[in-house]
């Protein structure tokens, strides 16, 4: 059941892409970190001092959202088990793997992400129409940096690196999370890596101190990430055909983050091109600048590696069942 739930939630994403918001539980774990993080910042210093009474706070509102989460997730599986036994036959089993699909659905966004980095390439192409403050504005939607100055190389090295990070985050681990421990895993980790994305802030952004109120969430999804980054930088270097394992170490912890660098030095790797952040980091800083063709082919070796993830997943799924019955 659970093997077929993600060709499904999969095969969902392909063809009809996102829920609306209104029913989006992503959205809803947004929402309540944007209350949340605003009645912690209420009660924050706003000064370079550590600041533990935000911290606690941060970690406080942190586990009850994940609670409302796995609490739900949890009931949400046992529902689907529900309709498993309660109806007869082979349509239960049918009901149940669709109902299982639709739910893990939202917890992955392969389609969504694909569609936003090819829609910057486009913005900036003059051939349709596009310009570099197309691009700028295209990518503002991708990512929390500052864009009006970047050049419209470094327009694609964000967009590239954005697709390299976010196949991990909106992918690859809530997958790895899906196949370990079903649906609350996948919504466990989706409510952690967005109260990153909120949170998990240095010094300070738009306005608030995040330093130390959003470091709890920051660590957990750190934690989180670990293991499933690599394995999306392993799988890009597969993917490319390139197994370079010292230099992807070695380009990894150039970043600040733990886990990002992983799957974008990999991806720099993979397309031999230098993709950089102006001051804090430049991965395979020997490579040429990123072209056109670049993100078409990111966008390529990405969806290599989804699929070589997808055999993965379903081969674990098969041998964790397989175990359990030992």
């Amino acid at each position: 059941m659970t093997a077929l739930a993600l060709l499904i939630a999969l095969a969902v994403d392909r063809w009809w892409g996102e829920p609306p918001v209104r029913l989006h539980p992503v959205v809803w774990m947004g929402n309540y970190l944007g209350w949340a993080g605003n009645w912690v910042q209420q009660r924050a210093r706003q000064d370079d001092a550590p600041d533990y009474t935000a911290f606690w706070l941060g970690a406080l509102a942190w586990c009850a959202g994940a609670a409302m989460v796995l609490i739900v997730a949890v009931a949400l599986q046992v529902g689907v088990l529900a309709v498993l036994h309660a109806v007869p036959s082979w349509v239960g089993g049918v009901l149940a793997v669709v109902l299982l699909g639709l739910l893990l659905k939202p917890l992955l966004a392969w389609a969504m992400l694909k569609s936003e980095v090819l829609a910057v390439e486009q913005a900036l192409a003059p051939a349709q129409g596009g310009s570099l403050g197309a691009g700028r504005a295209r990518l503002a939607w991708l990512v929390s940096r500052d864009v009006t100055e970047l050049t419209e190389a470094q327009v694609r090295e964000s967009a590239i690196e954005s697709l390299a990070e976010n196949l991990n985050d909106s992918v690859v681990a809530p997958i790895f999370w899906f196949v370990l421990l079903g649906l609350p895993g996948a919504a466990l980790y989706r409510f952690a890596n967005t109260a990153d994305a909120m949170w998990g802030y240095r010094g300070v952004y738009q306005g608030q101190r995040w330093e130390w109120a959003g470091k709890w969430a920051a660590r957990v999804d750190d934690a989180l990430s670990w293991l499933p980054a690599r394995i999306t930088g392993l799988l890009l270097v597969l993917a490319a055909g390139v197994l370079p394992l010292a230099r992807l170490r070695t380009e990894a912890r150039r970043t600040p983050s733990p886990n990002s660098g992983w799957p974008m030095a990999a991806m720099a790797l993979a397309l031999d091109v230098c993709l950089h952040k102006p001051g804090v980091y430049a991965l395979n800083a020997a490579g040429r600048g990123p072209g056109a063709q670049d993100t078409q082919q990111a966008v390529f070796y990405a969806s290599k590696v989804l699929l070589i993830l997808v055999g993965l997943a379903q081969a674990a799924i098969i041998l964790i069942a397989i175990w359990g019955r030992l």
